[in-house]
C-alpha cells in the first residue's frame, strides 16, 4: 500500500493519503489518526462517536452503484482493507480524488484548526428552492454525483453544542465558498448553489481538557478559524476538482 504524508501543523493529528484496492477497485483514502488516543467526533454521516481515526475515501464511478446499494457492508468492509477496526473510525466517501485535497489551517493564540476538504458540484443545488427526486426505503438510495466533504480538526476540547454549532458555522462558510465561485444549481441554474445535496462534515475535538468551548458561532473566535479554513479549503478543493475559480481571481 503506497502512502502520501499530509504535513498539519496541528498538534497530535497524522494525516496520510492510502493507494490501495478494495474489491479489486483502485481505492484514494485520506486517512486522520490521533496517536492511538481516540477522539470524539461528530458526522453529519453516521453522529456522535468515540474514534481512533476519521476518514475521507474517494470512491471510483466503478464502485459508486455498489457501495450506495450497500453502504452498510461498506462500511464494515472498507476499513478492514486498510486494516482498521469499524469501530475505530468514522469515515465519509465521495467521487471526488483525493489528490485534488485541500487544506487550510489557522490560528489564534493557543487556539488552532484545520479543515481538510474535497468537492464535486455535479449535483449542485440551492436549498430551500429547488425540489428533490430520491426518496430513502429501507436504507437504499440511488447514486448521486458532487459532494463537498469538510474534516475539521481542532487543537481544543469543544462541548457537545459547541461540535454541533461548528456544523453550522462550517456550511456558512461552505455556502460562502460556492458563492464567491460562482457555483450555480445545476436544478434551477438561474439561482446560486448552497451545497450539493450529499455534502458532508466530521468535526474532530481537540484533546478532551477541564473546560471545553462551548460557542463556534461566527461572532467567536473560534467561529471566525472555522468559516476561514473552511471556506478557503472549498474554494481550494473545487479549484483543484473542477477549475473553478473564485470572483477575486479571475482576470
Amino acid at each position: 500500500m503506497e502512502k502520501r504524508m499530509i504535513t498539519l501543523k496541528i498538534e497530535g493529528a497524522k494525516a496520510e493519503i492510502l493507494y490501495h484496492k478494495y474489491r479489486n477497485c483502485d481505492m484514494k483514502t485520506l486517512l486522520v489518526s490521533f496517536n492511538e488516543e481516540k477522539r470524539r467526533v461528530l458526522s453529519t454521516l453516521d453522529g456522535y462517536r468515540l474514534v481512533k481515526f476519521v476518514g475521507n475515501v474517494y470512491v471510483p464511478q466503478s464502485l459508486s452503484d455498489y457501495t450506495m446499494k450497500h453502504y452498510e457492508i461498506f462500511e464494515q468492509e472498507f476499513p478492514l482493507s486498510i486494516g482498521i477496526s469499524p469501530e475505530e473510525i468514522s469515515f465519509l466517501s465521495t467521487g471526488a480524488d483525493m489528490d485534488n485535497l485541500a487544506v487550510c489551517e489557522r490560528s489564534y493564540q493557543e487556539f488552532s484548526v484545520c479543515c481538510l476538504a474535497t468537492g464535486g458540484t455535479g449535483n449542485a443545488l440551492r436549498s430551500g428552492v429547488d425540489g428533490a427526486n430520491y426518496v430513502e426505503r429501507n436504507g437504499k438510495f440511488e447514486y448521486t454525483p458532487g459532494t463537498i466533504n469538510m474534516i475539521i480538526l481542532f487543537n481544543t476540547a469543544l462541548s457537545s453544542g459547541a461540535m454541533a454549532r461548528a456544523l453550522i458555522t462550517a456550511t456558512e462558510a461552505k455556502t460562502a465558498a460556492l458563492q464567491d465561485l460562482g457555483i450555480r444549481s445545476v436544478y434551477s441554474p438561474e439561482n446560486l448553489a448552497t451545497g450539493t445535496g450529499t455534502d458532508n462534515i466530521i468535526i474532530v475535538s481537540g484533546r478532551d481538557s477541564e473546560t471545553p468551548l462551548r460557542w463556534t458561532g461566527g461572532h467567536t473566535k473560534i467561529g471566525e478559524l472555522i468559516g476561514v479554513t473552511a471556506r478557503l479549503a472549498v474554494i481550494e478543493a473545487l479549484e483543484k476538482q473542477e477549475g473553478a475559480t473564485a470572483y477575486w481571481r479571475k482576470s
